[in-house]
This record gives C-alpha cells, sequence and structure tokens, in this order.
C-alpha cells in the first residue's frame, strides 16, 4: 500500500520536470509556459508531493482557493494517516481487538470504497496489509523482515473477516489484536478530490491536482484539454505517450515508486496480501476514468493479481482505460488506452 505520511517516503527519489508541473510516481504532466492567470502551488503530502495547477479570469482569487484545497487535503490526509498518532486510523489499529471506534463520514466513505475494493478483487486488494509492520522501503532506514516474522503477522491480515464497519454506529472495528490498517492504496485519490470539491466551491474551473502518481483533472489549459504524459514502468524516466483530459482520474500504481534492493533483487512496497511478500506481477499499472470508483484500489489489486486477471477486470469495466507492463515486460494497452495515445 501506499503511504499517507512522507516520514517514511525517500521525496527525493521523485524528480523534478518542469515548466508547469512535475514529474510524479506514473505520470508527467506535459510543460506549458506559464502565464499571468496560471497559479501553481506545491506541498509535501501522504508521502509525495502534491501540485495544485489552476487557472481562472480572477488570477488574485486563485492563491486563497488554493490554500483552501490544501488545507482541506491535509485535514483528511491527517485523519486517516497511520503513520500520526493522533490520526482516527491510528485509534483503530491501537484499539484492534478491544473497541469499535467513531469515525468521522469522510473516513467512513474510504472504508467502504476499500471493502468494495476488496470485494471485487477477491482479496487482492486488502487495507490489512498494514498488519505486515516490519517491511520499511526507505533506503536510508530499509527493513526486511524474516520469513518467521512474516508468517507471525500473515494470519492477521484479513479484511474481510476482521475489518467491521457498521455505518448506522458510524464505527470502524478490527477484530484482532496486532491488525493495522493501511489506506495508502485507497484514500489519496478521494482526498485528492475533495481537494477539487474546495476548488470548485471557490469558483476555480480549470484545475489540475497531481499527488505523485494520481492525478485528477477537471476543465482546460490555456483553453485546451490537460496533457498528461504516461511514465514507462520499464524505464521510468521516459514517456510511453501523452493524453488529453478535461475531465476524470489518472491512477498509477509500479515497482518502481518505492523499493529497496536487498541481496541483489529489488523489493518494492505493494505487498501481495496472501503471501506477505512484495508482489511479482507486472512491473506497472496506468488506469484513466471519470469515475473514482473505477480506479481506486483497482491498480494495487492488479499488482497482485497479475497481467491475466487485470486485463479481464479493465475488460468488464465500462469507461476504463488502461495500460500495463507485465512481470515480462510486456507492455499491454486496453483499445481506449491505444486510441488515446494515438496507437489503434
Amino acid at each position: 500500500m501506499r503511504s499517507l505520511t512522507s516520514d517514511p517516503v525517500q521525496l527525493t527519489r521523485r524528480r523534478v520536470a518542469f515548466a508547469l508541473p512535475l514529474l510524479a510516481c506514473g505520470l508527467v504532466v506535459a510543460p506549458v509556459q506559464a502565464k499571468a492567470d496560471v497559479h501553481q502551488s506545491t506541498r509535501a503530502l501522504m508521502g509525495t508531493r502534491v501540485d495544485l495547477t489552476l487557472q481562472g479570469d480572477d488570477a488574485s482569487a486563485l492563491p486563497a482557493a488554493a490554500e483552501a484545497a490544501f488545507a482541506e487535503m491535509t485535514r483528511l490526509a491527517d485523519m486517516m494517516s497511520r503513520y500520526r498518532s493522533t490520526s482516527v486510523v491510528s485509534a483503530i489499529n491501537l484499539l484492534a481487538g478491544l473497541q469499535p471506534v467513531p469515525v468521522p463520514p469522510e473516513l467512513m466513505q474510504v472504508l467502504l470504497m476499500a471493502r468494495q475494493a476488496a470485494q471485487s478483487s477477491g482479496g487482492d486488494f486488502d487495507t490489512t496489509v498494514g498488519s505486515l509492520r516490519d517491511w520499511n522501503f526507505d533506503p536510508r532506514q530499509p527493513s526486511i523482515p524474516s520469513a518467521h516474522q512474516i508468517a507471525g503477522q500473515l494470519s492477521l491480515v484479513d479484511q474481510k473477516r476482521g475489518l467491521v464497519i457498521d455505518e448506522r454506529a458510524g464505527t470502524a472495528y478490527l477484530s484482532k489484536r496486532g491488525m493495522r490498517l493501511d489506506l495508502g492504496g485507497i484514500a489519496k485519490l478521494p482526498i485528492l478530490q475533495a481537494g477539487m470539491r474546495q476548488l470548485q466551491r471557490h469558483g476555480v474551473v480549470n484545475a489540475m491536482i497531481n499527488g505523485g502518481g494520481d492525478v485528477l483533472v477537471a476543465g482546460q489549459l490555456n483553453g485546451r484539454p490537460w496533457r498528461v504524459g504516461l511514465r514507462d514502468p520499464r524505464q521510468p524516466d521516459k514517456l510511453l505517450g501523452v493524453v488529453a483530459l478535461s475531465q476524470g482520474f489518472v491512477a498509477a500504481s509500479g515497482d518502481y515508486e518505492r523499493f529497496v534492493i536487498h541481496e541483489g533483487k529489488r523489493l518494492h512496497h505493494i505487498l501481495d496480501p496472501k503471501t506477505g511478500y512484495p508482489t511479482t506481477g507486472p512491473h506497472g499499472v496506468t488506469l484513466i476514468s471519470d469515475q473514482l470508483e473505477a480506479v481506486n484500489g483497482l491498480g494495487t489489486a492488479i499488482m497482485v493479481a497479475g497481467a491475466e486477471a487485470g486485463r479481464a477486470r479493465v475488460a468488464g469495466t465500462p469507461g476504463l482505460d488502461a495500460l500495463m507492463v507485465d512481470a515480462d515486460s510486456r507492455l499491454w494497452l486496453s483499445s481506449g488506452m491505444a486510441l488515446r495515445l494515438g496507437r489503434s
């Protein structure tokens, strides 16, 4: 799962490619010449760098709108981070096996999304991989658990039976002591969406939020759709192509985002809930859809399930476009993605 804090993440690996936005985990927004009616803001948030690019007739109003968006995203990230001791998620983890914890509506929505993602993926997506607490993919302080440690914690990875959500009471509960939630693979897009809603409440029509591999766009830039470059998971310094978007989500997952080298092998941060080890399927997945529900959590699930299952899942989801680089480094494009990239 992805982190929701900057503490364990090596931000220096995420290099900047400029004129307007920047290189993210799986994406790069094509550069344009800055104009007086364009506002850019950047913050470290959710373990990555989040960039806002806004354009509007009233340029003087854009900084306040950006501040409101960052304030809302920070509030939600603080609520949902497992690394922040005062967060609601930390309270759920601390009281696992003891008692339910009241959760705010925003967190309840994310937990319900997590439940749906787990059900639709047959358990390939599982927020309780947070129970595998001895992995640390920060190269400054790497931690590789022993087989004995993983075996002891793997019995705690069971979202289907272990995460009890009571919508009527507004509570969440982990059924076993030692169970832990990690919402890094499901919370970021809803948080970015909340930031976009704040921008729209402040009258911003044209906006892009780029959050370390996850991008949300609305409207246009300089009268044209936003241009988002899709990174090649095999060669993260290069692009596979550029897509034009006026609305929707782009979500990227890959084994090149956070990793450590151990005994000559690259171990990355996306863990298989069935084995307790990093996934060995696709190297990377990029998804595009107008609908949050179509992409949220799916990239992680495909990384776990493998390329064949991922292709079937994409084919069965209307309005979802995808590219995937499988374990053999072969590139696959859905028909919609091929069309977007001009390769049909």
